[in-house]
């Protein structure tokens, strides 16, 4: 890497408003301007994707913004081919930061003659010539194993661990922190350590895969504020019916905080007429506007944390600092004042 030179940024279509944010977070840190590399992105009457990159970009140091989110596909192939094009454009480095990685829940063989997806399209990104990958909360940590280059995966739990702290103040000592499944404890038991809160599972047994026969609670949540933890959520199905069982079981509310706000088909509808106070996401995910007019879901921003990291990058310091929640509060001032 070349130090005289700074970090340049660029984007695919899939969530420009992070990008703008990140780019604008960048700009504070530096005391400069940093404006995303002008280019274009577009498709052909036929859906081809078409990109073309209008500076030169000759042994820099690029940072590709592009989550891999709905539509999955169309997005990929943004990345690989901004890639490419960077490649051949002599970049010195090409780091792609996707904030949600598509095809993380295909990181195994469930059954005979499947696919493992989520190693295809590692090895596609290593092939389209991107150097390193940074990336938030990885469905599965094993994923990390399936590219040959570096692969940072920063965690949402310290984010989420500073806005419990902001807007619970005073009520700490009634929180309580539920794994939505015994899959996904560990995530769950990282923020409770946190926060300081016990932990309780919902445990769920299917019948037949997509259809939930029955939860139950592990754990006393009666006269609790419970907080629902996991990486991402889709339809919202599980997540809505976690939160009622929740209250059945004599919770006094029901909060989730979920990385990845996929929210496909009638996940929205469902966490509006859900019992859930409130669904806290990050932007990860470009919000839909639906997502936006709901009044019951909040959206913490990521572009600070992934602005440091990609200086940590850039100057060859530790990206790993940023998995500590004291570490974030400066960065986040002016969010999450008074904690």
């Amino acid at each position: 890497m070349s130090v005289m030179t700074e970090p340049k940024l660029i984007a695919g279509n899939a969530n420009m408003p992070l990008a703008q944010a990140i780019a604008r977070r960048m700009s504070m840190h530096r005391g400069m301007s940093v404006n995303l590399v002008d280019a274009r992105v577009e498709r052909f009457n036929d859906q081809e994707i078409f990109v073309e990159v209008y500076e030169n970009v000759r042994g820099e140091d690029m940072f590709i913004i592009q989550p891999t989110s709905n539509p999955a596909n169309d997005n990929l192939m943004e990345l690989l081919i901004m890639a490419d094009a960077l490649k051949r454009s002599s970049a010195d480095r090409i780091t792609a930061v996707i904030p949600y990685f598509g095809y993380a829940r295909q990181d195994r063989r469930m059954k005979a003659r499947t696919p493992i997806s989520s190693k295809l399209v590692a090895n596609l990104l290593t092939e389209a010539g991107i150097n390193r990958v940074l990336t938030l909360d990885l469905h599965a940590a094993q994923i990390q194993g399936f590219f040959d280059i570096p692969v940072d995966n920063l965690y949402a739990s310290p984010i989420f661990a500073l806005d419990i702290l902001h807007n619970f103040r005073g009520q700490m000592d009634n929180m309580m922190v539920v794994s939505p499944d015994v899959g996904g404890v560990a995530r769950a038991r990282e923020l409770a350590k946190r926060i300081n809160a016990p932990l309780a599972i919902v445990d769920k047994r299917r019948e037949k895969a997509g259809e939930v026969a029955g939860m139950t609670v592990i754990g006393d949540v009666s006269g609790k504020k419970c907080i629902i933890v996991d990486d991402i959520c889709d339809t919202a199905g599980t997540l809505c019916k976690a939160a009622e069982v929740l209250m059945e079981a004599g919770a006094t509310e029901v909060h989730a905080y979920i990385t990845h706000g996929v929210l496909s088909g009638p996940a929205v509808d469902r966490v509006k007429a859900s019992v859930m106070k409130t669904l806290v996401i990050t932007d990860s995910i470009n919000p839909t506007e639906e997502t936006l007019a709901a009044p019951n879901i909040r959206i913490v921003p990521t572009a600070p944390m992934f602005a440091q990291a990609i200086l940590n990058t850039w100057s060859g310091t530790s990206v790993s600092s940023l998995f500590e929640t004291d570490t974030l509060v400066p960065i986040y001032e002016g969010f999450y004042s008074q904690i």
